[in-house]
């Protein structure tokens, strides 16, 4: 499938240069700032978020932590178009210590080892050398939905909302790479961000690919995001789009890229963001022998958008229901509806296709003939046939949720 083509971004390399300046000298806040008495409830223990909007570059956020910043996008958003805008775009970092200016005058990307010869490149060579391109993609945290395991796991404790679609506008990895001349035993590229730890001894937060998989044509280094610079929080200003992957491999503020002629070792690659090698890396609580790998494409899912558990609807009147669909690492093919507890299906209607990575958004007329109450459920299936499972995944991680979503509504 070829990559979407969409109309030109209205940002011009003079502009995109200007603005980044500005952008390269905001600063973060190290409070956060609840709107006044604003905060939502989710259903699982500790589910209290305060609802924050004093974070640079950012609208209304539900917080989890300040720092390092976990912010979570309220799901009504999703309900407003395909692309989450920037300023309610989730944020996610791992180290605490993140640059609060970046100039991009002076910023070098730097590209080294196993190549022909090391090359630093600025942002004005990345933006006016290299061939441009787009493509629409969802980038979700490996443990988005993580508050609803059960039993629960320790780490982050996100509802839905640590995801979000944009327009990603960049290079691709392979062209610029190829600059540097990657030699013939080359088998990984491995990547880093500005984050640092606190302490001497954290690790630096490092991810890795494979040389086939960062010289696909797809994996790019993006510098902007639905049409203008990335902010801050999201990692200005570069970052690694790797489509159909989970976050962690995205890495923010990205500046140092490395080629490997040996496995990476590192401990975000070794021993962090392991996964059971079982289908969506399901395992039972307490269950040993099973092999870990690292953690890689995303799965399937679905969402309601416009209606939530406790949504009325009149008896015999219609009403559009509709949410949005990912088909994880290909396209979606198919989203099905039920309104009796999953005991049988409909076909709902799929808006436009912005790509295989992009959210797609369904829709399905809807008319409740009795009072009562009514179990909702939907499921999506992708390209490759992978479809949401009846039951939800658990792995000790909290990684990877996949399960047909479900809301309790009621027709009176």
């Amino acid at each position: 499938m070829q990559t979407p083509r969409f109309t030109p971004l209205p940002l011009s390399r003079r502009r995109f240069l200007s603005v980044a300046v500005g952008l390269g000298l905001t600063g973060l806040s190290g409070h956060s700032r609840a709107a006044e008495g604003a905060y939502v409830d989710f259903p699982f223990a500790n589910g209290r978020r305060d609802l924050v909007t004093n974070f640079p570059q950012k609208g209304a956020m539900l917080l989890l932590r300040t720092r390092p910043p976990l912010l979570e996008t309220p799901f009504e958003v999703f309900d407003q178009g395909i692309f989450t805008p920037n300023d309610r775009f989730y944020v996610r970092w791992h180290l605490a210590n993140i640059p609060t200016t970046i100039d991009p005058a002076s910023f070098r990307l730097r590209v080294y080892g196993h190549v022909r010869q090391t090359i630093a490149l600025s942002l004005e060579e990345l933006v006016s050398d290299f061939e441009p391109v787009e493509i629409a993609a969802v980038n979700q945290c490996s443990g988005n939905s993580r508050g609803f395991f059960s039993p629960r796991v320790a780490g982050g404790e996100w509802a839905n909302g640590a995801m979000g679609n944009a327009r990603w506008k960049g290079v691709r990895l392979k062209d610029v790479l190829d600059r540097a001349g990657i030699k013939a035993d080359a088998l990984q590229v491995r990547f880093k961000g500005l984050e640092t730890g606190i302490l001497p001894q954290t690790p630096d937060f490092k991810k890795s690919l494979d040389i086939d998989h960062a010289r696909d044509g797809e994996v790019m280094i993006a510098y902007a995001m639905n049409g203008e610079p990335l902010p801050l929080l999201n990692g200005f200003p570069l970052r690694l789009v790797v489509p159909g992957w989970y976050a962690t491999y995205w890495v923010k503020m990205l500046h140092d890229i490395e080629v490997l002629d040996s496995p990476d070792d590192n401990f975000w690659t070794s021993r962090a963001y392991l996964i059971p090698d079982t289908p969506f890396a399901n395992v039972m609580p307490g269950q040993q022998g099973v092999k870990m790998i690292p953690i890689n494409r995303m799965l399937p899912r679905s969402f309601f958008t416009n209606i939530r558990t406790g949504t009325v609807f009149k008896v015999g009147e219609m009403k559009i229901v509709r949410g949005i669909a990912f088909g994880g690492d290909c396209g979606v093919a198919r989203v099905l509806l039920s309104s009796d507890a999953g005991k049988s299906w409909q076909l709902a209607r799929l808006g436009p296709d912005l790509g295989k990575y992009s959210f797609r958004q369904w829709s399905l007329p809807l008319r409740l003939t009795a009072r009562g109450s009514y179990d909702l459920r939907v499921k999506a299936l992708n390209t490759a046939g992978s479809i949401q499972p009846d039951r939800a995944n658990w792995n000790g991680a909290g990684f990877m949720r996949s399960v047909i979503e479900s809301v309790a509504v009621y027709a009176v």
